[in-house]
């Protein structure tokens, strides 16, 4: 391993950054690329491959209503199965980050993804693939637990909110990459070859090469590990001050990210229902329209990011997050309360919807600091991850009472973004600084 980083210092302008930061900086950045391309090669092709492994069809048209609600509850299950592997790997990876250090559980998490999305593609039944996305989830939400206290230990507390935005953009990038490639090849596998695209899932575990070799470990991490005679456990997440933050923060990821997964998962295929009861839009250009409009909804998400850093700046990390999700949870309200067409949603609505979502990346700098060094990426692997535990309960409820029609059922799901507002109320400050004058470049 490369030496230790030396501790983070209050830099000014981008020509004072160090090395060390901006190699701890890319690590993250790419890390959270590849998490955003791993995350929705699933999604934009669940509907052709679940129907196929279910019944070796690819036309829903001609599937009988049980059928088709089976299909509904067999892609919920396989998402919800990927949100309960993100989440036990927050905590799982989250634990050997605070045990083993930042960099060495950083690449041991890129490498689990990587290798078990690539193994989706030689899935030969349904519960083959969420098997395969489980152990893949394992990895990508250890990912994202080390990565935030890496970079809250090595970049300079004032950057913090702008470093989220460009964090959270790294997802966004990683979701279009995989938006492109299924939209510019797909079209060009042969029938049946949906499964192929998880192989593109490989590409990350080259990375870990680099990791091992160019990024340091935090001085952070070293100092607290080399003075710490009884190193702290996962109760103490449970135990004095500490619980008040570990519980309020947990609530508030849970709400979010179960209304967030909710319209993440389902509005696409709401859309591809839509194209199919028209009946003027050719088979196969279904599946590209679709692309389309969840990469119009992830681009206008950048831009989101760098909102709610703005807001976070201004209001500080808690009002910002409120902010955020009533702003969700209105622009979803507003795309389901009455049936609306193809290309209002998916040119307008949903893409507003995704503006809000930004309010994600506040929590990748926010929450490492509200907990001591050797409990860091515990803390926030636990409250962020933990939270996809309920979003993937809420996602097998929605599975099995959505109506044929998910206009409904996506509609009475965005009273969970308000309910996420409000536990915000009581939210920390934390440690975190989001009022400082802004760096320069």
């Amino acid at each position: 391993m490369p030496n230790p980083a030396p501790a983070p210092r209050e830099a000014a302008t981008l020509r004072e950054i160090t090395p060390y930061q901006w190699k701890s900086g890319i690590a993250a950045w790419l890390g959270w690329l590849f998490d955003g391309l791993e995350l929705h090669l699933y999604t934009l092709v669940a509907g052709p491959l679940v129907l196929y492994l279910l019944f070796n069809t690819t036309n829903g048209g001609l599937l009988t209503h049980d059928q088709n609600v089976s299909l509904t509850e067999k892609k919920g299950y396989i998402q919800a199965a990927f949100l309960i592997g993100w989440a036990l790997g927050g905590s799982f990876f989250g634990r050997l980050g605070d045990r083993l250090g930042r960099s060495r559980t950083l690449a041991l998490t890129v490498l689990t993804y990587a290798i078990c999305t690539g193994l989706c593609a030689f899935a030969q039944n349904w519960w083959e693939l969420m098997i395969f996305r489980f152990v893949s989830a394992l990895g990508i939400g250890g990912e994202w637990a080390v990565g935030a206290s890496l970079l809250s230990e090595t970049w300079p507390r004032a950057w913090r909110p702008w470093l989220a935005a460009i964090l959270q953009t790294g997802v966004n990038v990683g979701i279009l990459v995989a938006a492109t490639l299924v939209w510019s090849f797909l079209p060009l596998l042969p029938e049946h070859s949906e499964r192929y695209v998880f192989l593109i899932g490989v590409l990350p575990a080259l990375f870990v090469f680099w990791i091992r070799r160019k990024v340091p470990e935090t001085a952070a991490w070293q100092a607290a590990e080399a003075s710490s005679v009884v190193k702290p456990g996962v109760r103490d997440l449970f135990r004095g001050d500490v619980a008040r933050t570990t519980w309020i923060t947990t609530v508030v990821c849970a709400l979010g990210l179960s209304v967030w997964w909710l319209f993440q998962f389902w509005h696409p295929q709401h859309l591809r229902k839509l194209l199919e009861t028209d009946g003027h839009t050719p088979k196969e250009q279904i599946t590209s329209l679709i692309t389309a409009a969840f990469f119009t909804v992830i681009a206008v998400s950048v831009a989101g990011n760098f909102f709610a850093a703005w807001l976070a700046r201004r209001l500080g990390n808690p009002r910002a997050i409120l902010i955020c999700f009533v702003g969700l949870g209105g622009a979803m309200a507003g795309a389901f309360i009455v049936p609306r067409g193809f290309g209002e949603l998916a040119w307008f609505w949903c893409p507003l919807t995704g503006f809000f979502s930004g309010v994600f990346g506040l929590f990748t700098m926010y929450l490492p600091p509200l907990f001591p060094t050797l409990l860091r990426t515990s803390g926030a692997g636990f409250c962020f991850n933990i939270g996809r535990l309920a979003a993937a309960g809420v996602q097998i409820v929605f599975a099995k009472q959505a109506p044929d029609d998910l206009r409904v059922a996506l509609l009475w799901s965005s009273a969970i973004a308000f309910l996420a507002a409000i536990s915000a109320l009581w939210l920390p400050r934390g440690t975190v600084d989001c009022t400082s004058p802004a760096p320069t470049s």
